[in-house]
């Protein structure tokens, strides 16, 4: 029987008939509902008709996480006074709960995305809600995408709803409006208790979180926080924390509290999560969960919320290779959100373990995953769809040029994209995996070698981190999950199974990719060397065990899958606890940096390893290494087979310690396997490393006499003054230019030593413009020295912004305008020396300084120096570099 009664108290209800004209007009809406208003339940079985108004349509309702997911189907079914599987279902990966009568079924926004490639149509689908967009997650902002290009190009009368408590909901309606303006966005007002707001920041500093780590005095003061609150509130509370293991550590120091302490997130086995939204049977609850229960979920008898402020999120590190989960501040978006779960059913409050100053200052909405994550996935589904470039795609934000570039090497590299970004059928097949793509690849060519079961049982380990309890090593790691009976354990052995069953899916071959180039092609040649070593003890599994190497240890298979899904993060021993992957990134087993009291790896089979396969790294804060967190040993061969396409072998002549090095060297990317001296080395090969030296210890280099610094100076005054023809020569520019003026020497040059005798000034001359003949004018243009009236030729310093003449005031009597170079165009600054040699003016204007300024430095210095003759008409004095008495004698 239909809850009448509950859906009449759906605020939502009074923003329907707008919603349904904005479809049934444009096809397209924006709804904004505050939490509570019931947009994620009402409107759904409105519009699908079922609950007797408007005609039968079946709806397809979006949502971004799984655990939200079964709660909007079931609490939609139990609306309906029916189980999910009924008219409401659900889908999400690995359990589907749907059927013949199914007319609103839920999905993850990742199951959405593999319903539109394999049908692009959503035959049947009348009506698509994207539930939560604000949350801008990618497969979410790609699903939108998709759609609106299917509305467009096959099925205009599709009707599509993004729905959010808090958006940008102007963006959403261009976007969803298109070229035919804005869609509509309707907005429900929702009836919400008031929620009082409680500024709760740590007493003292605490560490910015970064990483995965949170200072664990933080956590301290959360645990504190709901203390505080079960002492000053009533009702259930609901607490924040950024991940699994910081729930873990705060519901380990909420021991002893008067109330039963829940944990909610997307690990949380399903009766647990169910036992959460059901609510309690009298019982104080403390509710520690992530952001999944910020929307789409409530959770009943909630009058408090505590805070921590922080979230967790995907990003890419693509200057080190890395994709991980780190810890950021919450947006106030998601604030507003949280704070909303204590008003939904009366007045309540949010403790907020932060500053009251500090609120302004966090970002307005959570950054779009579009910006920062990992892009391969988003790649291959692009490339699946029919539009590389994601060029054609409506999206509310771009993807970073660089980061969907990196993404297609990656692509093209496991054979998942041909020369032109188009998906292969091999990439086809691996976009219905489910999985990211390189753990596809792992999948796919790990089961030609291990068998599937076995490929599947790595491949699910590596989709979902094990617990830090399963430990850093991926094999033990196996091991403990096969034995487990935690809900990780579990949720592990429904993926493998899923995975297995997708992986023995007849399709692509797995060697089609082999020799198509990149550091990770097809990889079914594994079995070409010790990566399979036959001599392996023979390990668990049977039934899909039928790979060509089936019966290897569970060592070399974890390492063998794990070296396929991440061929650039194979690493090789250097150092204890150091590692360095193909990548060219440092790394480090946990426990190995400076300071920390442990030895690198303890208690680890990782410690003694001379390769890796590291599955799970991420970067410490100022830390320059990885920090190894998940990983497996192989050997050499392996290594060499996984990452293939990294493999190098030649000739590298380069600098190093001050002489040019010249060798045959072996490389698996960054890592060098081998090398052995080069006896007669490519001359431009030599040169070139030559200036690979000077460029990185400096023109220092080289032998700078004054001479030489004075020409250097001369020819900078007239690049800069006149221009063409006179070159460049700054350290930049002689450096980019070093064949043209040092190639002679260069040809010659073996070592430091060797350069620090070239004579740079000599060499400079060739820099001279003497093929148009004005190098005949340097002189003249930029002359050395200058006669002065004395007769005495004095040197020019142009080493400053103007050009400088230092002399005696006596050798310039009689002598009217200063001098000026550049054929006139710039005065010489004169420098006025006294007898002893000075300072006493500075003056670019000689005639004004005889009419104006002579008479103060005469009346200065002429009882100073009484031999030297200060005439008081110095314009027609004769010039002297003598005394007066020496002037007398001729």
């Amino acid at each position: 029987m239909i809850a009448r009664d509950a859906l009449a108290q759906l605020p939502v209800r009074t923003a329907l008939p707008a919603l349904r004209e904005a479809l049934d007009g444009a096809g397209t809406a924006v709804l904004c509902a505050p939490p509570g208003t019931g947009k994620t339940t009402l409107v759904p079985l409105e519009l699908a008709g079922l609950t007797g108004a408007g005609p039968r349509r079946r709806v397809l309702v979006a949502e971004p996480r799984r655990i939200a997911a079964r709660a909007a189907a079931r609490r939609m079914a139990w609306l309906l006074g029916e189980k999910t599987g009924e008219q409401v279902g659900f889908t999400v990966r690995g359990e589907r709960r749907a059927g013949p009568r199914t007319t609103v079924e839920v999905v993850t926004t990742g199951v959405l995305l593999q319903r539109l490639q394999r049908d692009p149509e959503l035959a049947g689908v009348d009506v698509v809600v994207l539930d939560e967009c604000h949350e801008r997650h990618l497969d979410a902002d790609t699903c939108a995408a998709f759609l609106l290009d299917v509305r467009e190009t096959l099925r205009p009368e599709l009707r599509l709803v993004a729905a959010s408590a808090t958006t940008d909901a102007l963006g959403w309606a261009r976007l969803l409006g298109g070229s035919d303006g804005a869609a509509q966005v309707v907005e429900a007002a929702g009836v919400s208790h008031p929620v009082d707001v409680v500024w709760a920041p740590p007493e003292r500093p605490v560490r910015p979180a970064h990483g995965l780590r949170v200072d664990p005095a933080l956590l301290t003061h959360v645990a504190g926080v709901v203390r505080r609150a079960l002492r000053e509130r009533s009702g259930d509370v609901l607490c924040f924390l950024p991940g699994v293991g910081e729930i873990g550590r705060v519901a380990g120091e909420l021991a002893g509290v008067d109330a039963e302490v829940l944990q909610v997130h997307g690990r949380a086995p399903a009766e647990v999560q169910d036992a959460v939204l059901a609510g309690g049977d009298g019982v104080r609850r403390v509710v520690l969960a992530t952001s999944v229960a910020e929307s789409s979920l409530t959770v009943p008898g909630v009058r408090v919320v505590v805070d921590s402020g922080l979230a967790r999120v995907p990003r890419m590190d693509h200057a080190r290779g890395l994709s991980a989960l780190t810890t950021v501040r919450a947006s106030r978006a998601a604030a507003r959100q949280r704070a909303g779960r204590a008003g939904r059913e009366a007045p309540g409050v949010v403790y907020r373990c932060w500053a009251e100053g500090e609120d302004a200052r966090l970002p307005a909405f959570p950054e779009p995953e579009i910006k920062v994550a990992d892009l391969t996935a988003f790649a291959l589904q692009t490339a699946c769809w029919g539009d590389p470039s994601a060029s054609g795609l409506a999206l509310l934000d771009p993807p970073p040029a660089g980061a969907l570039a990196a993404a297609r090497e990656v692509l093209t590299a496991i054979g998942a994209v041909d020369g032109d970004g188009r998906a292969t059928p091999r990439g086809a097949r691996m976009a219905r995996m489910g999985v990211h793509p390189r753990l596809a690849r792992a999948l796919l060519d790990g089961a030609a070698e291990v068998g599937v079961k076995r490929a599947a049982e790595v491949v699910a380990l590596l989709s979902e981190e094990p617990p830090r309890a399963y430990g850093d090593d991926l094999a033990a790691a196996w091991r403990t999950a096969r034995r487990g009976g935690d809900g990780y354990a579990a949720r592990w052995r429904q993926e493998a199974r899923r995975l297995a069953s997708v992986g023995a899916e007849p399709g692509v071959a797995p060697g089609v990719a082999r020799g198509s180039g990149g550091g990770a092609d097809s990889g079914g040649s594994a079995g070409s060397g010790a990566a399979v070593d036959a001599r392996a003890n023979a390990g668990a599994g049977a039934g899909a065990n039928t790979g060509a190497n089936a019966g290897a240890s569970d060592d070399v298979v974890a390492g063998l899958v794990a070296a396929l899904a991440f061929p650039e993060r194979v690493a090789r021993a250097r150092g204890v606890g150091g590692y360095l992957m193909a990548s060219g990134t440092g790394a480090e087993l946990a426990g190995a940096g400076p300071g920390t009291g442990a030895r690198a790896g303890d208690g680890s089979r990782l410690r003694d390893a001379g390769w890796l396969a590291v599955a799970v790294a991420d970067r410490p804060v100022a830390s320059v290494s990885a920090r190894v967190r998940l990983a497996a040993v192989i050997d050499e061969e392996t290594a060499r087979a996984a990452a293939r396409a990294l493999y190098s072998s030649g000739e590298e002549v380069g600098w190093a310690d001050g002489e040019v090095v010249a060798r045959t060297v072996t490389r698996l990317g960054a890592i060098e396997l081998s090398s052995r001296p080069l006896t007669a080395p490519n001359p431009e090969l030599l040169r070139d490393a030559v200036v690979s030296g000077l460029r990185r210890e400096g023109l220092g280099l080289l032998r700078w006499s004054p001479a030489a610094q004075a020409l250097r100076q001369r020819m900078a005054f007239l690049h800069r003054e006149v221009g063409v023809p006179w070159p460049d020569v700054s350290d930049a520019a002689l450096l980019e230019r070093a064949w043209d003026w040092l190639g002679v020497e260069l040809g010659r040059a073996r070592r430091r030593a060797d350069l620090e005798r070239i004579d740079a000034g000599q060499a400079l001359n060739r820099l001279l413009p003497w093929a148009t003949g004005d190098a005949a004018r340097f002189d003249t243009l930029a002359p050395e020295r200058i006669e002065v009236p004395s007769g005495s030729h004095i040197r020019v310093d142009y080493g400053g912004e103007q050009p400088v003449l230092a002399v005696k005031l006596q050798e310039l009597f009689g002598w009217h305008e200063s001098p000026r170079v550049a054929d006139g165009r710039v005065p010489v600054l004169v420098h006025l020396l006294s007898p002893a040699g000075r300072p006493a003016a500075v003056t670019a204007d000689l005639a004004s300084f005889w009419r104006d300024g002579y008479r103060s430095v005469r009346a200065e210095l002429r009882g100073r120096y009484p031999k030297h003759p200060w005439p008081e008409d110095p314009t027609t004095a004769e010039p002297t570099r003598h005394t007066s008495a020496r002037l007398k004698r001729g």
